[in-house]
């Protein structure tokens, strides 16, 4: 009997393992609307292939003694468990489906980490994040989704971009200073995460813009919160909002994992002015575009320093928990995870459909409290919020929801 290879976690995922927390599970969700029913043994045998195709998926934490100074991905040959599942219909199945996606994470010990549920013609992908993130998933199903159907579901080019001159970032407001955190609006007694999911138009953008629909969803992100937060008489702060930046390739050698790096867009409050739009949106797409420019470890050179193996990971679990919780003050505001106009088809074939609506949401736990998470499909946006039951109540979700909206609207500036 061969011994299965191990893989030690890198530092997104040590760091989220050292961090888990049964209330708030770390899961990302990923729901995928498509015109017609699937058929529930072609799926099953679709994505099962489709792990295979992407072996790197396929792995569980492996065990070892309590002084080990790594912990380690165990890959294995096939799943440990049925990874496909499928729900009646109902009034609620669709709310069920997203409580379950917030409240029950894939667990680590099985492989692989993340499940498929149907729902009629919707298709619900839970994501345990401490191993992987929604963009890997996603090429995950868009093989499945060739395999199934037979269609071609080859990435499509990225959009191009009109040239623009280099520019030096724009002074940025300290990153020394407390960020303003999401004013509480009326918290629910029940633990976890809620969501709510909206279809909205693209917001339109002059040709030749030197902007992004990314930077207008920034814009809209910091208006809002910077909105919310007068209503509720909080002081103003710098709002810094954590945006993840994607640089791998979306065909089938993209790495499996979490691959994303994190950048922090700040905004002093005085720039938050809606009477010049057009300057508001510059100055962030320099910014934004700056940020991403430059190199920098995925979470930090802080927490490349925690994860070095230095002493048994229960003592350095231990360290990185007492160390986040002094530096909670310190967290970015909220963080906005843009997908992006999403690269695959997902056609399933001439019965099943080309897909119409994907949602994507990420863990919203405190003290952030609250995630934005956009992507564009047949020419909508899909804009997901999901928060902290411990800091605002479905209610306040749908208030957000409604300002994001206004917001958005007013970043759709004429030369």
């Amino acid at each position: 009997m061969t011994t299965p290879v191990r893989i030690p976690f890198p530092v997104v995922d040590e760091v989220s393992r050292h961090c888990l927390q049964e209330a708030e599970p770390e899961t990302v969700h990923i729901e995928v609307h498509l015109p017609g029913p699937v058929d529930q043994t072609r799926l099953r045998k679709a994505f099962t292939e489709a792990l295979h195709r992407h072996p790197r998926i396929l792995m569980r934490e492996a065990r070892g003694p309590w002084y080990r100074r790594r912990y380690e991905w165990e890959l294995t040959d096939a799943p440990d468990t049925e990874v496909v599942t499928f729900k009646p219909t109902g009034p609620r199945a669709l709310q069920d489906a997203r409580a379950r996606a917030l409240t029950k994470a894939p667990p680590l010990s099985a492989s692989p980490p993340i499940r498929l549920e149907g729902v009629g013609s919707v298709l619900f992908l839970t994501i345990n994040h401490t191993a992987l993130d929604g963009p890997a998933c996603l090429r995950i199903l868009a093989t499945a989704a060739e395999l199934y159907g037979g269609s071609d579901n080859s990435p499509a080019s990225p959009p191009t971009r009109t040239p623009q001159a280099l520019q030096e970032a724009p002074d940025s407001p300290t990153t020394w200073s407390r960020p303003a955190r999401v004013a509480p609006g009326t918290p629910d007694s029940s633990p976890g995460n809620g969501m709510l999911v909206t279809e909205l138009p693209l917001p339109h953008r002059p040709k030749g813009s030197p902007y992004t629909v990314n930077d207008q969803l920034m814009v809209t992100t910091a208006l809002t919160i910077a909105h919310w937060n007068r209503e509720h008489g909080a002081h103003p702060r710098t709002l810094r909002i954590t945006m993840p930046v994607d640089d791998r390739p979306r065909d089938t050698t993209m790495p499996i994992g979490n691959g994303t790096r994190l950048v922090e867009v700040p905004f002093a409050p005085e720039e938050l002015d809606v009477s010049d739009m057009p300057a508001l949106l510059r100055r962030t797409a320099t910014r934004t575009r700056a940020l991403k420019s430059l190199p920098r470890p995925q979470l930090g050179h802080g927490a490349a320093l925690l994860t070095t193996p230095w002493a048994p990971v229960a003592a350095r679990a231990a360290l990185t928990r007492t160390l986040r919780r002094a530096a909670a003050p310190w967290t970015s505001t909220t963080l906005l995870s843009n997908i992006g106009r999403i690269p695959y088809p997902l056609d399933f074939g001439e019965e099943t459909g080309r897909a119409h609506a994907v949602w994507f949401s990420a863990p919203a736990r405190m003290p952030r409290g609250l995630t934005v998470t956009t992507a564009s499909t047949a020419g909508r946006l899909h804009l997901a919020l999901r928060w902290s039951r411990a800091l605002l109540s479905h209610g306040d979700g749908a208030h957000l929801r409604d300002l994001f909206e206004h917001y958005l609207h007013t970043t759709e500036v004429t030369p």
